[in-house]
């Protein structure tokens, strides 16, 4: 499994939400709404540090970005990218099929 985050999350992260070199954001999966392949479940992300072993992980600009292992069942089977679209003011999240 990967993780991954794209220049327009990165950007949206920094600039809008202030983040700074330091930061931890961490993903994972939130009771209500859906995603492309969860019905009843939606991602959720808070930015404190890591509770718990670590799935994956990937550090942006020296921002810390992470998966808890409790989640593996919800991103299992995936790779894990955050996208930001402009046009909707909303992070996208992209569940991409492990080969």
């Amino acid at each position: 499994m990967k993780l991954s985050i794209t220049p327009a999350a990165q950007q949206y992260f920094v600039e809008e939400m202030g983040l700074t070199e330091g930061s931890q954001v961490g993903f994972h999966s939130r009771v209500y709404g859906k995603t492309a392949v969860h019905e009843g479940f939606s991602v959720g992300l808070t930015i404190e540090a890591p509770t718990g072993n670590v799935l994956v992980d990937q550090t942006v600009d020296g921002i810390y970005y992470y998966i808890n292992e409790n989640d593996e069942w919800f991103f299992n089977g995936y790779d894990f990218e955050v996208d930001f679209d402009p046009s909707e003011e909303n992070f996208v999240y992209n569940f991409i099929e492990q080969a």
